[in-house]
């Protein structure tokens, strides 16, 4: 998939445990793991919106954009 999410990163950053994020978002620490793993095909803007809140960050801190052809 050419959309990359990189909120591991962002996370690892801000040094905020899943648990931490999860009760900042309001959503379960299942579906938190399951964005942070990139093992969504979809994210509302609500919880992009309130993920940013609580990391204080950019979409573009977390989401990445790469051509087919670049993936090695």
């Amino acid at each position: 998939m050419p959309i990359i999410l990189r909120l591991d990163r962002v996370m690892a950053d801000r040094k905020i445990s899943l648990n931490q994020l999860a009760e900042q978002v309001g959503i379960s620490n299942v579906n938190l793991s399951k964005i942070k793993t990139g093992k969504v095909s979809a994210i509302r803007f609500s919880t992009l919106e309130a993920i940013c809140d609580a990391l204080d960050c950019q979409p573009g801190d977390i989401l990445e954009f790469r051509r087919e052809e670049e993936q090695g």
